[in-house]
């Protein structure tokens, strides 16, 4: 989970006015769950400070703590205020969020469960139950999610969470209907837009997506996820001219995104404005988007110009990227397994195949090795010596005892012939 200072001070700030509003047992919950799961990183290089052992844990001193980033002291801290009570809601709080803060998922599920099975209307709770639980136990965390829709019904935050939840789970008809209750609730929180408009992308009500992800870019036209879904759903419904102005925009941010600003090449191929095309292939490119895809694009707008030999360029990287240097193993143990059932067409065909992949100049030796010996093609067996001979570079004792024989034997002009 990412860790923004400034997303920490805010928790900060809303733990201690829960606790003057609320007493000592008032919840911690933020206005919204990404600001906790952005956590701050930045470590702290002071010493360790050792405190007496408490007896009951002191506000003033957690929040200390917490201010300067020491949870792993403040965990120290509250153990034994804990072990005094080991019920009280306060020091489970604290202790729970200075697990989650250190990345202890476990530590902190279980003080959060202590607090559920005392108040089970515990938002402070709930909330984070739900988080500890999103991806591991969707599940579990929808039920948790849907106690905060029930306690707090007009906050969006609950209705889109609980709606991304049954999307994970398969359901889509109920993830609908609580993305658009989120929706209806904050209609200008971009969150709420790209959740609904994705689901209604995937499920291909692609009008109603365009129109509210309009409308989310008429007031923020640099929205990146925003621009990438209605980059998608142009895409989509092969509208490509509508494709440009968002793509052009992702662009222009510097935010290289291999789905987004491939959608936008194809966009420009399929309107042939191929100069455009290879000018966002070189985007992604130059952005370390070295991938095989975009390479291709690339290659056929430069031959769709009539660029054919930067376009051949481009292919032969294509072909080194679409196969896996491990293939050639593969092809030279069938060659092995066929030489040892004594098919030696078949051999020379996956030693062959090997040397045009990878060319290795062993397999060319292996091709007339068997040529020679198994077939008695003296005609192919040259063909292939010859080749071994011109482009081979022997380095280990059998190599060049290999390549010995094969110079000796067929490097003359008459090499082979009638023998």
């Amino acid at each position: 989970m990412k860790r923004m200072l400034i997303c920490f001070l805010s928790g900060i700030c809303i733990f201690c006015n829960t606790w003057s509003q609320s007493g000592p047992s008032g919840p911690i919950v933020p206005s919204d769950p990404s600001l906790v799961q952005q956590r701050a990183t930045l470590k702290d290089t002071r010493p360790v400070r050792r405190s007496p052992q408490p007896t009951v844990a002191d506000k003033a001193k957690v929040m200390d703590y917490f201010q300067n980033q020491e949870f792993d002291e403040a965990i120290d801290y509250l153990g034994p205020a804990l072990g005094e009570d080991s019920a009280s809601v306060p020091v489970l709080g604290y202790l729970g969020y200075a697990y989650y803060m250190t990345d202890k998922s476990k530590a902190a599920e279980s003080c959060y469960q202590k607090i559920f099975d005392q108040d089970s209307v515990n938002k402070s709770a709930l909330y984070y139950l739900e988080v500890l639980n999103y991806h591991e136990d969707p599940e579990r965390a929808l039920d948790f999610t849907q106690r905060l829709v029930q306690l707090q019904p007009g906050k969006a935050v609950w209705w889109r969470t609980k709606g991304e939840l049954q999307r994970r789970l398969k359901q889509p008809d109920s993830a609908l209907s609580s993305l658009c209750q989120a929706y209806g609730l904050a209609p200008g929180d971009a969150k709420n837009i790209s959740a609904l408009a994705d689901l209604l992308i995937e499920k291909k009500d692609y009008g109603q997506a365009d129109s509210i992800l309009d409308a989310g870019l008429a007031k923020d036209s640099l929205n990146f996820p925003l621009l990438k879904l209605r980059m998608r759903s142009a895409y989509n419904v092969r509208d490509y001219a509508a494709v440009l102005t968002p793509g052009e925009r992702t662009i222009r941010l510097n935010l290289p995104d291999v789905n987004a600003q491939s959608w936008l090449a194809l966009s420009y191929y399929n309107l042939q404005r191929y100069p455009d095309c290879i000018r966002t292939c070189e985007f992604l490119q130059n952005s370390g988007y070295d991938v095989e895809s975009v390479l291709y694009y690339e290659s056929r707008a430069w031959a769709k110009l009539r660029n054919y030999a930067q376009s051949n360029s481009m292919l032969a990287i294509c072909l080194k990227k679409a196969i896996s240097h491990t293939a050639e193993w593969y092809y030279n143990d069938l060659g092995d397994n066929y030489e040892g059932l004594k098919d030696f067409k078949a051999a020379i065909a996956n030693y062959d195949t090997a040397y045009y992949l990878f060319k290795d100049p062993t397999m060319l030796y292996n091709c007339g090795r068997l040529a020679e010996s198994g077939l008695k093609n003296n005609i192919l067996a040259r063909k292939y010596y010859l080749h071994y001979i011109a482009i081979a570079h022997p380095e280990s004792p059998e190599e060049k005892k290999a390549y010995a024989y094969v110079k000796a034997r067929w490097g003359g002009r008459n090499g082979g012939k009638g023998k």
